[in-house]
């Protein structure tokens, strides 16, 4: 009887630009330009693949991997010197000169989850990719991750301010908001646009054409936080590392709201992170309701 060889056919898969990008065997080089994407890559076993970071991604296994820069000014020549065979990025986390610069040269799965389970759906893809679906740990990691619901009724609302000078939040249409939704809280500025100018979003002049600029995170003034009347201020410590005075300021513009410390990361990290953080995050809500 005549042996044969199966022959596996390629992984093709659509990022979130609706690129498509082909996998004839699971890369064995990797960049990952996202800090979640490294944790996420680590969580599914498949560390070995690393060759390069940024300076962000603060995994302790990845420790020894080389940097190529931050998330916003990565090192365009230094990833293709790692001669990766796939770089992971996120349209939000990186520029669009880098992205376009790198897609020109190698592949680039570019991601940009907006709820919970589409963080978990790209952790499952990242499985796919590196051909480790059918791990038992794999599986029930995401597992763990499609099993997570968003709550049925928000008990309080929030206001999550992400920056200062201007003041900045997000809206519903972002991820951090949904893993709020998870947890019980309601977004107090869910339904809000980011308005162009400035002016605009602080109520001082008429908005104009946004011409296609991202609308998910306005710039408002505590007039109007106060108008939304939140129960609670969560000020996480990325992007913005809130100071005593940033907390001083919002605590006196807002009387009586409570204030609760988060980890960005719990709010912000897509994939494997948050399957860990939901739950985190709502105790340390619970704590404050």
């Amino acid at each position: 009887m005549m042996g044969y060889t199966r022959v596996v056919p390629p992984l093709k898969l659509i990022d979130d630009l609706g690129r498509s990008l082909t996998f004839g065997r699971p890369p064995r080089r990797v960049v990952s330009l996202v800090p979640s994407d490294t944790h996420s890559v680590i969580a599914l076993g498949a560390r070995g693949v690393l060759v390069g970071r940024t300076t962000y991604c603060e995994s302790p296994e990845a420790r020894d991997v080389p940097t190529v820069g931050g998330t916003k000014d990565v090192d365009v020549e230094a990833v293709l010197a790692l001669e990766p065979e796939l770089v992971i990025a996120n349209q939000e986390e990186n520029t669009r000169g880098v992205l376009e610069a790198l897609g020109a040269r190698v592949p680039v799965l570019v991601s940009l989850p907006r709820r919970v389970e589409q963080g978990t759906a790209h952790l499952a893809r990242l499985a796919r990719i590196f051909g480790v679906q059918d791990h038992e740990p794999v599986r029930a990691l995401v597992r763990r991750g499609y099993a997570m619901q968003a709550a049925p009724a928000a008990r309080q609302t929030a206001f999550v301010p992400i920056w200062m000078d201007p003041v900045m939040t997000l809206n519903a249409d972002t991820f951090g908001s949904d893993v709020l939704a998870h947890v019980g809280i309601g977004n107090a500025f869910g339904d809000r646009l980011r308005l162009y100018p400035l002016a605009a979003d602080l109520g001082k002049t008429a908005p104009r054409d946004a011409g296609g600029r991202d609308v998910r995170y306005p710039r408002v003034a505590f007039d109007e936080v106060r108008a939304r009347a939140p129960a609670l201020v969560i000020l996480p410590d990325e992007p913005h590392a809130f100071s005593a005075a940033d907390e001083a300021r919002i605590r006196g513009e807002l009387p009586g709201v409570r204030v609760v410390h988060v980890a960005g990361k719990d709010l912000f990290w897509y994939g494997a992170w948050t399957i860990d953080a939901i739950e985190r995050l709502a105790r340390q809500v619970s704590e404050h309701s």
